[in-house]
């Protein structure tokens, strides 16, 4: 390259003044974005300007950001606008002045720590280096819907603002309670499952400015978007059960909610030959919500065929008033609540745990709508925690009431910012919250962002399509599939309610293999979206 480079780290480059002729040895050397930091008419009328130079960058597929130091004033300001458009534009990055010494000084600055009192750089984020779409959320909904955007349109820059390092299978954690799936199989690296074209930043979603369309992160950036679509899923809200959260792990209290725990929920199982075991489902919304009870099914199936079970008092406290949300699924999951000789208390919710003493407190309410605090023994608990809208939503402009992102429930569209969009357990919609649901959810998301966009009519939309493998015994599942309103939408042509051991195949091995191979890669097998009339 006859200009001469010098590069920082992995992402960033920087140089002195580059003309226009050099734009095409810098796009064909494969730089994505472009920084300025040199004033426009520093270095005279032969300087070309900014705008020229942005003019040949774009028409050559890059990104051309124009952020000027004056010599000599290079500040901490500068230096956070800087580090804001470093972690979002797409890279490799060159940046340039007149000797390239600035742009090294504004690296240097932008790698400095964020001090803890300093505000949010907000006002560096604006459309030329805004991206098409911004993903919160590094889950099945915001990996999912990534993909498939990509695969329909490759050239969308998207950023995925997600903090974990870390991607779980979670479905197959009630296998793992039931010691029939190894636990180390259902994570991966996150770096492993985003698609290469995105881009990563590994940070936390702190709030929203959707007049402004930013995001804010909890380290002081805010990231800007032309669309968002929001799936940061549910979150686990152990602290809500007086006790809990320190008794988890040890005296007897487990949970499969957790990937640290779902092995000990197992071990309990295996180890326990005679006592009490209860099984709690807080209130509703909760993250699949037959995953309560197969965790029970699965542990008695367990004790009976090792002839425990006759010795082993069953009982499930649940905070709901029914045994499953669609009828048709209820007398096939009775059965087996006889069979197991299960105790079922309805409207009992848990409220505090004595993992010590190995108590769980109970509140009970009656049809009078009274309330009595229960006291139960427990040789074994398993803990359905209460599930709540991350807490940067629920204060935020997108949420509703509940603190789930509002979205009409068809097209999971934002019902007050056009350009908002979202999925999984984060949004309004009334559905079953389960990576089926996602599955789904990805198609309906993706076409209508996209329509959205070229301000096309939404053509496709969410009939409320959930589906809960509810595994009553070793062996076989009964397949609950079902949309809006508790209608069944069966994918097989099978009796749905009957108990099935090709389910189970299904289950343990089929859905695990579509989840990496298909649904994170943008493959839509089965998603089947319906158009709308």
């Amino acid at each position: 390259m006859s200009i001469k480079l010098t590069k920082l780290d992995e992402r960033l480059s920087v140089t002195g003044q580059i003309d226009i002729e050099d734009l095409h040895e810098i796009a064909a050397s494969g730089y994505k974005s472009i920084i300025c930091n040199r004033p426009d008419f520093e270095g005279g009328s032969d300087q070309p300007t900014s705008e020229q130079l942005e003019s040949l960058a774009k028409s050559l597929g890059m990104v051309f950001v124009y952020l000027p130091v004056e010599i000599g004033a290079v500040s901490a300001e500068h230096g956070e606008k800087f580090k804001t458009l470093v972690d979002a534009l797409p890279g490799p990055i060159l940046a340039f002045c007149g000797s390239g010494k600035r742009a090294t000084a504004l690296h240097h600055l932008a790698t400095q720590a964020v001090s803890a009192n300093q505000q949010p750089v907000s006002d560096a984020c604006n459309w030329s280096n805004a991206f098409d779409v911004v993903v919160i959320g590094g889950g099945s909904a915001g990996i999912g819907v990534t993909a498939s955007l990509l695969k329909r349109r490759s050239s969308l820059r998207i950023a995925i603002i997600e903090p974990s390092d870390k991607h779980y299978y979670q479905p197959a954690w009630t296998l793992v309670g039931g010691g029939t799936y190894d636990i180390a199989v259902t994570v991966r690296n996150m770096s492993a499952v985003i698609p290469a074209s995105a881009h990563w930043i590994q940070a936390a979603a702190a709030g929203f400015d959707p007049d402004r369309n930013l995001v804010n992160l909890t380290d002081g950036r805010a990231i800007g978007y032309r669309q968002l679509i929001v799936c940061p899923g549910i979150r686990l809200a152990w602290e809500k059960i007086e006790g809990l959260k320190e008794t988890l792990g040890k005296n007897g209290v487990t949970s499969n909610y957790a990937y640290e725990l779902a092995p000990y929920t197992w071990s309990l199982v295996e180890n326990l030959k005679q006592g009490k075991a209860l099984f709690t489902q807080p209130p509703m919304p909760i993250k699949c919500a037959g995953a309560p009870q197969k965790a029970m099914y699965l542990s008695c199936d367990h004790w009976l065929r090792h002839d425990n079970l006759d010795k082993i008092d069953v009982e499930f406290n649940t905070a709901g008033a029914v045994l499953f949300g669609v009828a048709d699924f209820v007398p096939p999951l009775i059965e087996y609540v006889k069979r197991y000789n299960a105790k079922l208390a309805f409207n009992s919710n848990l409220v505090k745990v004595d993992g010590v003493n190995k108590i769980a407190c109970f509140d009970i309410n009656d049809t009078a709508g009274n309330v009595k605090r229960v006291e139960k023994p427990f040789d074994m608990l398993h803990v359905t925690p209460p599930q709540v809208a991350p807490d940067f939503l629920r204060s935020s402009p997108l949420a509703d009431a509940s603190g789930f992102c509002e979205v009409d429930q068809k097209t999971l569209q934002h019902l007050r910012y056009a350009n908002i969009f979202s999925l999984g357990d984060a949004c309004s919609s009334p559905n079953a919250k389960t990576a089926a649901a996602i599955r789904k959810q990805i198609v309906v998301v993706a076409e209508n962002i996209l329509a959205e966009k070229e301000d096309r009519e939404f053509t496709t939309i969410y009939d409320g399509y959930g589906a809960c493998p509810l595994t009553v015994e070793k062996g076989k599942v009964v397949l609950a599939e079902f949309g809006f309103g508790g209608r069944l939408l069966p994918t097989l042509p099978l009796k749905p309610t009957k108990p099935s051991a090709f389910a189970w195949l299904l289950k343990a091995k089929f859905f695990p293999w579509l989840y990496w191979n298909g649904m994170l890669k943008g493959r839509e097998w089965l998603a089947r979206p319906r158009k709308s009339q």
